[in-house]
Parts: C-alpha cells; sequence; structure tokens
C-alpha cells in the first residue's frame, strides 16, 4: 500500500490522542470548578474567569493554526495537527521539521512520500519536545529556588538573569535564521530571505506593540502575535521572488 501523509489511519490514531488530551481538560476544569464552589467563589466570578480564559486562547490557536497551515505541505495535516496541539510549539516544530527535511535531502514544501523519512521527522519533533516532560519534574524547583534567591539579594540582577536566560533560548533560534547570510558572498541572496522574513514580523510586533500601549489598543496585546506571524509568513513570498 502507498504511503500517504493524510492517510485516514493517521488521523484516527491523532484524534483519539487528542481526545484523550481534551478529556483531561475537561476533567481539571470540573474539579477546579468545583473547588472553586467549595471555597466560596461567586457563581458570576467562576464564569467570567472560564469565559476570559477562553476568549483568550484564540489568539495563540491562531499562531497554532499558521504553524499546521506550513507544516502541512509537506508532513499532511494529522502530524502538524498533533504536534501543535499537544505539547508542541510552534517555534520548535517548524524548525525542528525543516531540519529533518534537510537532512533527508528534501526542501520544505516538498510532500514525504517516504515513510521512514516520516516516521524519522516523526522522531526529531518528538524526542526533543518531550525531554522537557522529563527534565521539568526534576529540575523546575532547583532552578526556579536558585532564581528566586539571586532576586531576593538582588532585584536588578534577578532581572538582569532573567532576561539573559530568555535571550539565550532566543539565540538558538537566531542561529537558524542566519545560517545562510554567507550565500551573498558567491552572488546567491536566498540566505536573506528568513532575516528579511524575521525582520519584517519584528517591525510588525513592534507596531502592534506601539499601538496597543500609546493608542491604548489593548486587544493587540493578545493578538500580536499571530498577526506578525501571518504578516512575516506573507512577506516570504516577495521576497523569496526578489532575492532568489
Amino acid at each position: 500500500m502507498e504511503f500517504n501523509v493524510n492517510s485516514p489511519v493517521l488521523f484516527v490514531i491523532v484524534a483519539l490522542i487528542i481526545a484523550a488530551v481534551l478529556g483531561q481538560s475537561v476533567y481539571f476544569l470540573v474539579k477546579a470548578v468545583k473547588r472553586a464552589k467549595e471555597l466560596g467563589i461567586k457563581k458570576e466570578t467562576i464564569k467570567n474567569t472560564v469565559t476570559s480564559s477562553a476568549i483568550f486562547t484564540i489568539a495563540p490557536a491562531v499562531a497554532v493554526l499558521v504553524g499546521v497551515v506550513a507544516l502541512s505541505k509537506s508532513l499532511g495535516l494529522a502530524l502538524p495537527w498533533l504536534r501543535l496541539s499537544v505539547i508542541g510549539s510552534i517555534t520548535y516544530e517548524t524548525v525542528a521539521a525543516g531540519n529533518a527535511l534537510e537532512a533527508a535531502g528534501m526542501s520544505a514544501g516538498t510532500t514525504v512520500t517516504d515513510p521512514s523519512i516520516y516516521v524519522t521527522i516523526v522522531w526529531v519533533m518528538t524526542i526533543g519536545i518531550a525531554a522537557g516532560l522529563v527534565l521539568v519534574p526534576f529540575l523546575t524547583k532547583k532552578i526556579q529556588g536558585g532564581m528566586n534567591k539571586i532576586g531576593m539579594k538582588d532585584k536588578k540582577w534577578g532581572e538582569i538573569f532573567n532576561n539573559a536566560m530568555f535571550l539565550g533560548m532566543i539565540s538558538a533560534f537566531l542561529g537558524y535564521v542566519f545560517c545562510d547570510v554567507g550565500t551573498i558572498v558567491s552572488g546567491d541572496f536566498s540566505g536573506l530571505i528568513p532575516v528579511c522574513v524575521m525582520a519584517t514580523s519584528a517591525v510588525i510586533m513592534a507596531i502592534c506593540g506601539l499601538l496597543a500601549t500609546k493608542c491604548n489598543i489593548k486587544w493587540l496585546t493578545d493578538y500580536a502575535l499571530p498577526i506578525s506571524l501571518i504578516v512575516g509568513m506573507a512577506s516570504a513570498i516577495p521576497y523569496t521572488n526578489l532575492l532568489s
């Protein structure tokens, strides 16, 4: 039987896994509401909390949807749907899938037809993100305790340390963006495409931030990420035509 990235069997497996995750979410939601009532919290407060939380999930969901669409050309809908619906991260999954495709000699946007390559990509996308599930229970308390101690001794250095850790994480993805810039030496400007896309997204994010703070458009705070992602991805089209 010919392998198909959109095989109904894959959708059934993914649907069962996501159903189990949704079942856990509903279970803990019911337990939380029950506990809130036991604590004497007003029904109106509980209702407002649940409603506002549900509304604010729309913004990150749009960003996730962009990631699913971006990966679906090569990997079909089932795998991106699974990876970005459970513990996946759009910043990690897209890079991991891209690296795996490149290692297999394929370019982004090329549909995977070899099941061995597909399984390899699944492992690359899964093992890396699953490491957090193993490390968090053992290391988070110690790391958080150390950061709290630094903050208590010197608030300024505590903030610097937090920012440094965040920038360290971001720098890992910057390497992926700038890795092909050197091709301009040989007259190939395609290596600038990711840089231009990143710069465009950054500008859009800054504009959204300014509008949210200076013009008091608060809803932009929640939708700045998906807006910058969508505009950045759309800008890749003219940049590719111009620089390729």
